[in-house]
């Protein structure tokens, strides 16, 4: 028809990025781009990583004994045959740093594990509950954080310590010991986090919505309250492992964990406290080794609570 414009191309047919879906993210790789923005985190956890793989296989390389006594050697500083120097044996320092790092970081992740797994099951039943199941849960955390933490682990080592060593044998008897005395010192905060989440989340429209359509406690709790309420629990367990680590070292500092035989960082500042004068790398090291293991996984505390707050904006 004359005069008529002819049509034209319907700008979504000729616009590629038009025509592309829109990106998908999880929740977990957005978590992992938030988390990436925080360098003292990321740099935090390369450190860690290393450490970890350095006690890890590092047995595996420097395969000096760590009970291989040199009474030539005693003392000696950092030298090409003994990196980190030797003690007053003449053992070999790195050898029992790199066997002890295992013995500490494991009793860290195992005290956290058993925390996280008591204060998730405590508070989630707590902040399900009302009435009395709510208020004997919580009298029962208040209990456990009114009681003097130190004096009391001193005593159920006392009382424990002989029992287990002969029931599993020294090394796994004071581990089991210690992860339980720790891991059960570390639940209260951890509890109360998660019941307060739970009545934060228990009002919202997606758990009144599942409880319209018939879901059941046990659901609402599984599928809906509880992955949301993960996000301060991870949180709070990467400070349970530095408080776990650190617990470790001090009860091995006082002389009440390790045998003397079995090297922990905290056993190995223990065996150099009189020699600090004429020894200091004795100490030195497996004071920076405890003193990066709680700085690291504090700053990756940090970086997860920034990537794991939906309010953070960034």
């Amino acid at each position: 028809m004359a005069g008529s414009t002819p049509a034209l191309p319907s700008a979504s047919l000729g616009a590629p990025e038009a025509r592309r879906p829109a990106r998908h993210t999880s929740p977990s790789a957005e978590a992992w781009r938030r988390f990436k923005r925080h360098k003292m985190a990321v740099a935090s956890l390369v450190v860690l990583l290393l450490m970890v793989v350095a006690v890890v296989l590092g047995p595996l390389v420097w395969t000096l004994a760590i009970n291989d006594i040199d009474f030539k050697a005693t003392l000696q500083g950092p030298t090409l045959a003994h990196p980190m120097g030797t003690d007053d044996l003449g053992q070999d320092i790195l050898a029992r740093m790199l066997y002890g790092g295992r013995i500490s970081m494991a009793v860290g992740l195992a005290a956290m594990t058993m925390a996280i797994g008591v204060g998730v099951t405590i508070g989630a039943l707590a902040g399900i509950s009302r009435g009395a199941v709510d208020g004997a849960l919580m009298w029962l955390t208040d209990l456990f954080l009114s009681l003097p933490q130190l004096p009391l682990l001193l005593l159920l080592i006392y009382l424990f310590r002989d029992t287990l060593k002969s029931k599993f044998g020294p090394e796994v008897g004071v581990f089991i010991m210690i992860v339980l005395v720790i891991g059960g010192f570390r639940w209260m905060p951890v509890a109360r986090l998660v019941r307060a989440q739970f009545f934060s989340l228990r009002e919202k429209e997606f758990v009144e919505a599942a409880r319209a359509l018939g879901a059941t406690t046990t659901r609402q709790v599984w599928r809906h309250i509880l992955p949301n309420a993960l996000g301060p629990v991870i949180v709070a367990g990467t400070i349970d492992v530095a408080a776990a680590i650190i617990a470790e070292s001090t009860l091995s500092f006082l002389g009440l964990g390790f045998p003397p035989d079995i090297p922990t960082w905290g056993r190995i500042l223990f065996d150099s406290k009189d020699y600090l004068d004429i020894a200091p790398h004795w100490a030195m090291f497996p004071g920076l080794a405890i003193f990066l293991a709680v700085l690291t996984i504090n700053f990756i505390g940090d970086g997860l609570r920034d990537a794991l707050d939906p309010r953070k904006v960034f």
